[in-house]
């Protein structure tokens, strides 16, 4: 038994997924499967009850899983302190699905920055510093989830969202005349919710509601065909590729803007966390303070 199978176990049993633990883990499939194999063999019980559509933690694996998770913890903890003492401990980052483009050329001289490679939901992400997993985030975030989490945040970037539309008009298009989807999945979704509703409610925008995850990809741009009017493009798609029978157009009155925010623990206190937060201080508001910009009431970068 090998303490990476004890990890891959508890991945598995989180995820209770194995496509999604091995992406977690950044391993394949198959070396996953066979990994977990070797520990039930080492164990001498099994672990999971897997088919094609599903999989289950057996009542072995229930009662051995806070014993593992307490050994990988153990093993994390014991690393990250002999880290703090040779002075070598990365400082853990996460994100959602942007990060600054020069991250890398200005945390360089400062700290060993590791970008985690789980790339989960705002809410997730903040979660995630608040409880220690990371020592930063760059996630939308608003101020109760600051209070609430116990966070600091400082912004580090904003995109000014778009419309998609069928036809050719590229016009501008008032955000009153627009549509904003929302997702029954609240476990993907649930900043983007919050956000759409409030824009929704504030600028006269449609919500339309959608239980199919597509808020961006090939379903979202189906919504966009069938929908009577322009449909706002969520911060996940602003790089997609459009296809040849949709195009964008700039949303007024107002500008609309999604704000990323770094945040980090309020008590913190390491140099090497604190020295990276400096490094990404931003120069400029990135058009979020103009006259005609639109933030939800709660961003914590409002004025």
């Amino acid at each position: 038994m090998e303490l990476r199978q004890l990890r891959y176990f508890v991945a598995v049993a989180e995820e209770l997924n194995f496509g999604r633990a091995a992406g977690r883990l950044l391993i394949a499939g198959p070396s996953l499967s066979q990994q977990i194999k070797a520990l039930e063999r080492d164990l001498g019980v099994r672990l999971f009850d897997r088919d094609r559509r599903s999989v289950s933690l057996t009542p072995a694996g229930a009662a051995l899983l806070a014993d593992a998770r307490a050994l990988v913890e153990r093993a994390d903890e014991l690393r990250h302190r002999a880290r703090r003492l040779s002075g070598s401990e990365p400082v853990r980052l996460g994100y959602v699905n942007w990060l600054p483009p020069d991250l890398g050329a200005r945390t360089a001289a400062v700290a060993r920055v590791h970008v985690d490679a789980w790339v989960a939901p705002s809410h997730t992400q903040a979660a995630r510093v608040a409880d220690g997993g990371l020592d930063l985030a760059v996630c939308w975030v608003r101020a109760r989830d600051l209070e609430q989490r116990g966070l600091r945040a400082q912004l580090i970037g904003a995109d000014r969202l778009y419309a998609l539309a069928a036809g050719q008009d590229t016009g501008d298009v008032p955000a009153a005349e627009t549509g904003v989807l929302l997702d029954d999945d609240l476990t993907s979704w649930s900043s983007w919710n919050v956000y759409a509703e409030e824009l929704a409610g504030r600028t006269g925008a449609r919500a339309v509601r959608v239980s199919d995850g597509g808020i961006t990809g090939p379903a979202f741009f189906d919504h966009v065909r069938r929908c009577d009017r322009p449909i706002v493009n969520s911060p996940k798609g602003q790089s997609a590729s459009l296809p040849p029978d949709l195009v964008r157009r700039q949303i007024v009155a107002p500008e609309v803007y999604w704000t990323w925010s770094l945040v980090w623990r309020r008590g913190e206190d390491r140099t090497s966390v604190l020295n990276v937060v400096q490094a990404l201080r931003p120069d400029r508001d990135f058009g979020i303070h103009s006259a005609d910009a639109w933030l939800p009431e709660d961003d914590p970068h409002r004025r």
